[in-house]
């Protein structure tokens, strides 16, 4: 027989039912002080405001600060308090306040703070408030529009079922805590690698003007050479400006510019599909000199073309490298001076567009072969290292998404 109020997987020793109580009487939500914003400080005492709750459930961005007010005490902040933005474009984002030092924090209006109760386990509260099961019942109560919003009373009334015995919450919170530690040090580690590679690509290119980077392999002493991007490729092109036939049963996937993701092409479930038919003799002759870059829209990201049987849309060009090592452009194409270059070269009011002109005018600094090979794989290695990363931090992710799920009994 089943039961409603049990969850799937559980903390061996605990054996009762659990029960269904109101978010209001297990954790209140206290709404924030109304600041004036006339009164805002450079320094002073930080005040976490709708804005500073980040749609990465991190506590950051800009503060507002100030002046220390005796009678604003109610308002400070504890450390690990799980905070709510009432309204705004993060409306519902929850996060856990992390103090790095005893200053005071205040908590500004629209800004929610579930508050502890005796004999309830914050820690499982913070988990709780941050699972599915919560956003589940934010979307029935969300006002929507130009600056959505949800009142404490609404948040009060949803309802969870929970553990009766303390020390089972405290098991539970402290298994999701060690995991979100787990996940915010993997996240760490992929941001140092992106900020560890940028660094790079400052210091192994030459800088507008220069012909010799500030950092490169021993052995390389020779000036780099100016070239244009299109003496050293086959073409330079980009996909159908039309709207092909679409095919449910087509085996080709059409592809633009927002698949381009991380170095991959991402196939995503809205991806149209057409027939090989569809499919130009440009699409059919990619290989693996082929890189990806987005022109529409979003501009610059690459990816790698790795085989996959696809059609391209106007938002995807290809460059095909020839005479130059391909992993080294592949890294030159996300440098600043380039990056900057295609930004100032831009065209269109609402959609901006990249031409094909300008990428095929791209100056690059190239060094030998020898050297940009050594450079190449360089940067090739650095990219499957934060790739790797990136999926361990995806994994780790979809496992708490599946504990959340099992060891919390669905509402009845």
């Amino acid at each position: 027989m089943e039961h409603k109020n049990i969850p799937e997987i559980r903390f061996s020793g605990f054996t009762n039912e659990w029960e269904q109580r109101k978010l209001g009487d297990i954790s209140p939500l206290r709404g924030g002080f109304a600041f004036k914003s006339s009164e805002f400080r450079n320094n002073g005492v930080p005040i976490v405001r709708i804005s500073n709750i980040l749609s990465s459930g991190e506590v950051g961005g800009n503060f507002a600060y100030y002046d220390e007010q005796d009678k604003d005490d109610k308002y400070i902040l504890p450390d690990k308090s799980a905070i709510l933005a009432m309204s705004g474009a993060t409306t519902g984002k929850v996060s856990i306040l992390s103090k790095t030092n005893d200053n005071k924090v205040y908590q500004n209006q629209r800004v929610g703070y579930f508050q502890p109760v005796e004999g309830i386990d914050y820690g499982f509260i913070s988990t709780i408030v941050r699972s599915e099961l919560f956003m589940q019942q934010l979307d029935s109560v969300l006002v929507s529009g130009a600056q959505p919003n949800v009142s404490s009373k609404e948040i009060d009334s949803f309802e969870f079922v929970i553990p009766k015995v303390f020390h089972e919450q405290q098991k539970i919170g402290s298994f999701f805590k060690q995991l979100d530690n787990t996940i915010a040090l993997h996240q760490r580690k992929l941001d140092l690698l992106k900020e560890q590679k940028k660094g790079f690509l400052q210091k192994m290119f030459p800088k507008n003007s220069e012909t010799v980077p500030e950092l490169r392999f021993s052995g390389f002493t020779n000036e780099w050479e100016e070239r244009k991007l299109s003496d050293g490729t086959n073409k330079i092109g980009d996909g159908l400006h039309g709207t092909p036939k679409y095919s449910e049963d087509g085996e080709v996937y059409f592809v633009n510019g927002n698949n381009l993701v991380n170095g991959q092409i991402v196939i995503m479930p809205e991806t149209k599909r057409v027939t090989s038919n569809e499919q130009s003799k440009d699409d059919k002759a990619l290989n693996e000199s082929t890189i990806l870059m987005s022109i529409n829209g979003t501009i610059g990201n690459l990816a790698w073309y790795r085989g996959e049987n696809l059609m391209l849309g106007k938002s995807a060009a290809y460059i095909e490298v020839s005479d130059f090592d391909k992993k080294f452009i592949y890294a030159y194409l996300q440098t600043r001076p380039v990056k900057d270059y295609y930004l100032n070269s831009l065209t269109g009011t609402t959609i901006k567009n990249l031409g094909l002109k300008a990428i095929r005018n791209t100056n690059i600094c190239t060094p030998t072969i020898d050297e940009q090979a050594k450079i190449g794989s360089f940067f090739k290695k650095l990219d499957d290292t934060i790739a790797l990363h990136q999926r361990k931090l995806e994994l780790l992710k979809e496992q708490k998404k599946g504990f959340l799920q099992k060891m919390f009994p669905k509402n009845s």
